[in-house]
């Protein structure tokens, strides 16, 4: 006769990956908006995700203060359906302490 078995079933938890969450230092902060203005450098809304992701592993609240605007415009702002200005993204740069540059193409 055959035995049974009794499978043991272990539910594993899926946590969402926030890339905002390995963002820890200034350098790392500035090497992840140089490879998007890098590598997708038409990428407006992209750009400005990655912005975002940098403020949020900063702190929204105190980004958004260091650049003098709302935590809720800077949210939007920076969001997946977002449209920042360029003086927006100016000023969240600066607040973040990061500086974009040009080079010849």
């Amino acid at each position: 006769m055959p035995k049974s078995s009794t499978k043991s079933t272990k539910k594993t938890k899926i946590l969402p990956y926030d890339v905002a969450d390995q963002l820890r230092t200034p350098d790392e902060m500035a090497a992840y908006l140089d490879a998007w203005l890098a590598e997708a450098p038409d990428d407006a809304a992209g750009i400005a995700r990655a912005l975002g992701d940098i403020a949020r592993a900063k702190g929204m609240s105190q980004v958004a203060r260091d650049a003098g605007l709302s935590r809720e415009s800077l949210y939007k702002a920076l969001g997946a359906n977002g449209n920042p200005s360029f003086a927006t993204v100016l000023k969240v740069a600066r607040a973040l302490g990061v500086r974009l540059h040009a080079e010849a193409a």
